[in-house]
Formats: structure tokens, sequence, C-alpha cells
């Protein structure tokens, strides 16, 4: 017998199950539930034939279509799936709509002595779902500070202090700036971004705060969905000022020895915004390898675009703290007395 399940039933399920994407290559390849494992019934291109039989000739002759391409593959998907879960033999399955390409393959497991659910509604409703998930209100601190302030490992302190984080840009891949996509993974598409977030976001408990980095609402090529940024942006600041030397030595750190052509690139984005005798300094400073002049001069420009930022939100919800090392642990220590004050 195959189980439907809510989203909510299938997601609580999915952290002990594997869950099997019935989708094609491309459509998991753009967007898919985090960890679940694609086992496509058709291809690409198989998806595209079917799909314009059944404009062409209606659902009766698609089906028929299908069952063709399908056939030689019964056995493999069978034996793929039970690799999976070869103790308990239970599985989760998804398609786009929870229709027949998950039906279809929930009965062939079934079938073949496995223990499966389908998604009600499969990956739209998932979707829908996530979507509305960043509307829900949530306690959120936002971590503010100037570049270079190491605002991602004092998030992780933080979380290791006991503390609730999302780490953004982590997700995205991306560090924010124009040099933010170096070192980083490729980014993924902002639905997959969403999917990722949502996940993250799921576990957390909505009654206790949730720490967030200070971030403009894309990062790279990903956006933050409106109604989380909407939250963000009234939201207390907890803005660490750490002196700018100790910024120049971590951005020296981070930077220093990759791909020289990478940071001329980087350099060469912002031109206009650093101007052409700053871009000049720090393109020569590059070839030098002085790193620390292309982060001083560099600094310049990102700390005035982040003060303007700043200064669009309310000003009593923004609280400085006076950082003088930088030190990650010590600062989430001084960062969690300062939240219970609040």
């Amino acid at each position: 017998m195959v189980n439907q399940l809510s989203v909510n039933e299938f997601l609580e399920k999915a952290q002990s199950l594997p869950v099997i994407d019935v989708r094609s290559p491309g459509e998991y390849d753009r967007a898919h539930i985090p960890g679940a494992v694609s086992i496509p019934l058709f291809n690409n291109d198989e998806r595209d034939q079917v799909g314009t039989k059944y404009k062409n000739a209606g659902k009766d002759a698609a089906v028929l279509m299908g069952l063709n391409f399908v056939g030689p593959k019964l056995s493999d998907f069978v034996k793929q799936s039970k690799k999976l879960n070869p103790q308990s033999k239970e599985v989760l399955v998804h398609c786009w709509r929870g229709g027949m390409r998950s039906g279809s393959f929930a009965w062939l497991l079934d079938t073949a002595g496995l223990t499966v659910s389908i998604l009600t509604g499969g990956y739209k409703a998932y979707r829908n779902t996530a979507l509305s998930s960043f509307a829900e209100p949530l306690k959120l601190i936002i971590l503010g500070g100037k570049t270079g302030s190491g605002k991602t490992d004092i998030l992780k302190e933080l979380a290791r202090q006991g503390e609730q984080i999302i780490d953004l840009e982590g997700l995205a891949h991306h560090k924010g700036s124009t040099y933010g996509a170096i070192g980083q993974l490729p980014q993924p598409v902002t639905e997959q971004f969403e999917n990722q977030l949502f996940r993250t976001l799921k576990p957390l408990d909505a009654n206790r705060r949730i720490w967030l980095e200070d971030e403009s609402r894309n990062i790279g090529s990903c956006f933050i969905p409106m109604p989380l940024w909407q939250q963000m942006q009234v939201a207390p600041v907890a803005l660490v000022n750490i002196p700018k030397d100790k910024r120049v030595n971590r951005l020296v750190a981070e930077y220093a020895g990759i791909d020289h052509n990478l940071l001329v690139e980087a350099t060469e984005r912002i031109r206009k915004r650093l101007g052409g005798k700053v871009t000049k300094d720090a393109l020569t400073a590059l070839i030098h390898q002085d790193y620390a002049t292309v982060a001083d001069l560099t600094l310049d420009y990102y700390d005035k675009a982040y003060l303007h930022g700043l200064s669009q939100r309310d000003a009593a919800q923004i609280y400085p703290i006076e950082i003088g090392e930088d030190n990650p642990t010590q600062t989430a220590q001084q960062l969690i007395k300062w939240a219970d004050t609040l």
C-alpha cells in the first residue's frame, strides 16, 4: 500500500528516510528538496517528447509513449531504490505535482516489496510551503559590522555557544562583496537557495532569538525571500565595531594566495566605485602581493557603502558594540550577554 503524506509529514519522515525525486534531471538540477536523490522516470529528452505528445495527441497517447520509455528501466529503478535503504526498504517519493510520475514509481516499488510514501501535491506543494514559511514571525537579531569584521566566524561561534543562527552567505556560497565568490562553490539558483534556507529555518524554535548577518537583499545572484528580508529590516542590529587594522589583517588572511587574476577581475568590477586612482593603486599593490594595501584601499569604499545602507534603518534599533580584538569566541560571548538584556 502506498501512503500519501502532507509536506510536513513528508519532511518529518525525510529526516530518517531517503527521498527519491523522480522528476527529470533538468528539473532536479535546477532545484530540489535538499537531500533528495535523483532517480528520474524520464530523461530530459523523454520528458519533452511525452509532454509534446500529451499536447498534440492527448493523455492516452502520452501514457503509451511514457510506458515505452520506462519499460526497460523498471528493474533498475527497483535496484537503485533498494540500495538507498536496504535495511527497512522504506523510501519517500515525489514528482512535480504528486501525480502520475510519482504514483507510477511508487506502485512499482510497492509491488517490489518496498514501503513507499508519496508527497501529496509533489514538489510544487513543497515549494508553496517553503515560500509561505518565510512570512512567519521570527525573533531576529541582525549581526552587523563593516567588511572584514569576521561576522561569519562570529555567527559560527554563536551557534557553538547554543544560539540559533542562519548563515545566509554559507547557503548562498557567496560572501556578499565583489570578491565574495572567490574560493566559494558555484552559487545555487535562488530557488535552491530558498530550499536550503527553508531546511535551515524549519527546525529552529520561532520563540527563541535567531541571529543572521546583515546583508543586502541579494547575496551575489541569490535573493533573500522578501518576507524574511522585510523582517530583517526592522530587527535589532548588533553592530560590532572592530578596528580597521584588525579587519585588514583578517582580509589578508582570507584572500592572500588566492588566484591573482580573480582578485584583479574583482577589483576591476568596482573600478567606477573606487575611482581611477584608487583602482590603479590597488592593482599595483596586487602586482606586488601587498594585500594589506589592497584591503585598506577597498575598505574605504565598502565602509562608506555599508554605513549608507545602515542609515536606511531605524537608528533606535542599532546597538553599537565596541570590539577591541578579532576574537570571534569572545565577541560571541559578549553578544550573548548583550542580547540577554534586550
